[in-house]
């Protein structure tokens, strides 16, 4: 009777290793799920609704603004609460680039900030972690400035 609980243990061990197999996402698949957060996540800002951009991020994310990065969830969402005030968004953004780690853990995403106007002002780069089957949070953001000359033109998303 041992042996066949035993047998059926493992068994199930099996089957369930196999199924995790089957159920990973290839690259591709994974690439599409930070592209299609990181689209949500900038809809968040379109649709001024705070609590969808503070659920995308991790309870221990860092966002570079100023001279001192915000760190933790409570942070961040305090500090960006502001950008959410108006009716109208101050800015907005899309990826245009999105990379994954192999692992599938992790993932970064980079691209344009625009102004009410659709002025490319900035670009942004995330490092999204994978916390659970398609869910991605993120845990670090940074904005960097544009210089605007004649050369400067604005990425644009993939598809």
């Amino acid at each position: 009777m041992h042996t066949i609980l035993t047998f059926a243990a493992a068994g199930a061990l099996l089957l369930a290793g196999c199924t995790a197999v089957m159920n990973t996402p290839s690259p591709a698949e994974l690439k599409q799920e930070v592209l299609a957060t990181e689209r949500a996540f900038a809809q968040s800002m379109a649709d001024r609704d705070f609590e969808a951009f503070a659920s995308f991020l991790s309870e221990e994310c860092i966002f570079f603004s100023g001279p001192t990065p915000l760190r933790g969830k409570a942070e961040v969402s305090a500090a960006w609460k502001r950008y959410y005030s108006d009716p109208a968004a101050p800015f907005s953004w899309e990826p245009g680039q999105v990379e994954v780690l192999d692992s599938g853990d992790l993932a970064l995403s980079t691209g344009p900030v625009y102004d009410p106007a659709g002025t490319l002002i900035a670009t942004f780069t995330s490092i999204w972690r994978r916390e659970a089957p398609g869910t991605w949070r993120i845990i670090f953001d940074r904005g960097n400035d544009v210089c605007e000359n004649e050369h400067t033109t604005p990425e644009r998303s993939l598809d």
